[in-house]
């Protein structure tokens, strides 16, 4: 059964012709993660598969095919895909036998016990690995051929997994090409991915393209932050709205596929993350954005939400990564892509009520918001007057001669309104944003006699309330509001005009 969607494509004489891509219609989109191994401490199999369980993940990639792992996964029903690494490419390629003992070796010997969905045929090849992109196609169909043989092939799917830096030109999304450098091997490998009724495999991180924009691509744009219509972008040739750069990088692979004259080729997202710590020139590698994009993300991929060019068709998606590696070489952030330490501690709270239990390491009373470390003191106090004021925040303790008055500060005093406002609203993303002056920690702000929102010592009642935190793309004036920090008291009666997102993104 196939689902139509239809689009414009937009010609090389500039002309308009509308068509109607027909894509397989697949399940429902499903998240998973991969399990990269460069830890100090690695965890065993044992306890990495623990982790998964504990954590309701259901599909995993392998950067290999180790033997111990894949025992490990044995009988827990959790779909695995495999790789042949980069470094037994070539010998696979070259050889039907040596693809036959690979297959026999790491997947006949583990089938059906381990519940082995796919082979993931080298990584980034042809960019990576550019001499052995000749024999990319053929280790592609060796693999198949042993798999086959082995009456697998309708249960095991072979692609192999492409930078999204193949696909040029690729906003507009609906002007995208594959680097024709490629071509030799990308149509071949394409035709072989529609015979078997495979999908391309596409690494996707928005975090690259908005380090490398030079300031072009708003970070809201990039982290799946809403938009306010005027500031999405616009691909002139469809009229299609982008919210965010996920969708227009898989839209410019499912263009660049459309191109090569290939309309029926699902699409899964190998690849994706943001990582939650960088060095002196990576600013924006922090905890609260990696939370941001990948809590955003999952929810994406769960609500089954597609892309403009294909809504409604699953894009299903692999993190980047289980755990921190700190054995990675390069910069910090390369260490610091992971959800969990080797200890299986969550890096962060992930924010995701409402998307399932996927990732359960939501454990909502667990998690506040605070004043920034080094934040603006006049940017706090414009937030802090809005969340006891619009944001209809019961500051009262924060008076003069209540429990949380002191310390008598706008930090102190900022904090506990965001996080009263924070756990108000349910957490639910995008509440502890505060025009970039607040974040999210699971260490408890709660200080003696005051207590916070969302603290062990306290029950909290919440109520669903439709005011949201101020956030970049903010543009009505709050109203007055009933508090006000000044040096020695609080005081009523301040009117806080929220800031405006300045920069344009079209």
């Amino acid at each position: 059964m196939r689902m139509d969607s239809a689009y414009c494509s937009y010609s090389v004489l500039t002309m308009f012709s509308c068509t109607r891509d027909l894509l397989p219609l697949i399940d429902d989109a499903f998240i998973g993660v991969n399990i990269g191994t460069d830890l100090s401490n690695m965890p065993s199999p044992t306890q990495v598969v623990a982790l998964l369980k504990a954590q309701q993940i259901r599909h995993v990639r392998l950067y290999d095919a180790d033997r111990a792992m894949l025992l490990a996964l044995g009988n827990t029903g959790i779909r695995v895909t495999v790789s042949v690494p980069n470094e037994q490419l070539l010998g696979i390629g070259q050889s039907n036998a040596t693809a036959a003992n690979w297959v026999a070796r790491n997947v006949l010997a583990h089938v059906p016990a381990t519940n082995i969905t796919t082979v993931a045929v080298g990584s980034e090849v042809l960019t990576t690995l550019p001499n052995a992109a000749p024999v990319l196609v053929s280790a592609l169909k060796f693999i198949h051929s042993a798999l086959v043989a082995a009456n697998l092939d309708s249960q095991i799917k072979v692609s192999t997994p492409h930078s999204s830096s193949i696909i040029l030109d690729s906003f507009p999304p609906s002007q995208a090409f594959f680097n024709r450098t490629w071509e030799p091997v990308m149509v071949p490998l394409l035709k072989f991915l529609q015979s078997t009724g495979s999908y391309l495999m596409l690494n996707v991180y928005p975090y690259y393209d908005y380090m490398q924009s030079n300031g072009v691509i708003p970070l809201d744009y990039a982290l799946f932050r809403p938009l306010l219509p005027n500031k999405e972008a616009v691909d002139a040739n469809t009229l299609m709205h982008y919210t965010n750069v996920f969708d227009a990088i898989v839209d410019a692979a499912y263009f660049a596929m459309s191109y090569l004259n290939f309309t029926n080729i699902p699409l899964v997202v190998l690849e994706s993350g943001w990582p939650s710590k960088g060095d002196s020139s990576e600013p924006d590698a922090t905890i609260d954005n990696a939370n941001t994009y990948n809590s955003n993300l999952i929810r994406h991929v769960l609500n089954n939400t597609g892309t403009p060019k294909h809504p409604g068709i699953a894009v299903s998606t692999f993190i980047y990564e289980l755990y921190n590696e700190d054995l990675r070489p390069g910069s910090v952030s390369e260490k610091n892509w992971g959800l969990f330490d080797a200890n299986g501690n969550p890096v962060y709270i992930l924010h995701l009520t409402g998307s399932g239990t996927v990732l359960a390491n939501d454990t909502t009373n667990q998690t506040y918001c605070v004043a920034k470390d080094g934040a603006d003191r006049k940017m706090l106090q414009a937030a802090l007057d809005w969340a006891c004021g619009p944001g209809k925040v019961d500051c009262s303790p924060l008076l003069q001669g209540q429990q949380c008055y002191e310390p008598d500060n706008v930090v102190a005093h900022a904090t506990y309104a965001f996080d009263a406002y924070y756990h108000k609203m349910a957490m639910a993303q995008g509440t502890c944003y505060f025009n970039g002056v607040a974040t999210i920690t699971t260490t408890d702000p709660s200080h003696g006699p005051c207590k916070f929102p969302g603290s062990a010592g306290r029950n909290n009642t919440f109520v669903n309330d439709t005011s949201l935190a101020p956030s970049s793309n903010s543009t009505s004036s709050g109203s007055q509001s009933q508090y006000v920090y000044s040096s020695s008291t609080l005081m009523s009666f301040m009117i806080f005009e929220i800031l405006v997102w300045s920069a344009v993104f079209l």
